[in-house]
């Protein structure tokens, strides 16, 4: 197997990020550095991580967590604040599912299998996800509705047409299949209706529910598979 992959089946990090860490020289395998994520390996050989052994793959486990403000949605954070993984249980390589803005809250994923979280956040594959958002200014006008389904110009290009849907004057739910910086704070500033709050309240086809912030689960065998079929993922049959 392809190191990268074996990294990634491990859950040490998704597949990108596994290419990352061979390339930047953290990755030996029996002993010696190894930059190459295509070098073969298999669970006998003697790969480690930052010096940490990696025995090869462990049981898929997928967490829904309902992310505080103020936490990061990082593995580790070297200014010391509050991340995503200190919120699930311990004792598991899980790192999040794409990312949440600090001051964002709501539904966030946390996997050990990197290939699935490529997968729910690769634009190729167009998972959708929906945010409700409250926002300051004037109630929100059919016009910024329009240009929010029609796609919005921002600084790094136009957006994808998203789903929008006035649930009040000043609150308005976005679905969304890409994944750029801050991308719904900055469509509603650009069509004149500035964010006071965020919350992602569904991922694929899983919703937030009842989870409270700071509050995680362990996604059932039903609801992984659904999100592998989401991602088309021909893993998630064996989920």
């Amino acid at each position: 197997m392809r190191l990268a992959k074996f990294l990634a089946h491990a859950g040490v990090a998704s597949r990108r990020a596994s290419e990352q860490l061979i390339r930047d020289g953290r990755v030996t395998v029996g002993g010696e550095v190894v930059t190459d994520p295509a070098r073969d390996v298999d669970g006998s050989s003697g790969v480690r991580v930052d010096g940490d052994p990696i025995r090869g793959e462990e049981p898929r486990a997928v967490y829904a967590l309902h992310k505080p403000a103020g936490v990061v949605s990082t593995a580790r954070d070297t200014h010391g604040r509050r991340t995503v993984t200190e919120l699930v249980p311990q004792g598991r390589r899980l790192y999040p599912v794409g990312r949440l803005d600090a001051d964002t809250t709501g539904l966030i994923l946390l996997t050990n299998d990197g290939e699935l979280a490529n997968r729910l956040t690769h634009p190729r594959y167009e998972v959708p996800k929906t945010y409700r958002a409250t926002t300051r200014g004037p109630a929100i006008t059919d016009r910024a509705l329009r240009r929010l389904r029609d796609g919005v110009r921002l600084e790094d290009g136009m957006t994808a047409p998203a789903r929008a849907i006035r649930l009040s004057s000043h609150v308005v739910e976005i679905t969304i299949h890409e994944g750029r910086k801050r991308q719904v704070r900055r469509m509603l500033e650009e069509v004149g209706h500035p964010v006071r709050a965020l919350v992602r309240v569904q991922f694929g086809p899983l919703r937030l529910g009842e989870l409270r912030p700071g509050q995680s689960r362990r996604l059932t065998a039903r609801e992984v598979a659904d999100l592998a079929a989401a991602a088309n993922d021909p893993a998630g049959a064996s989920a």
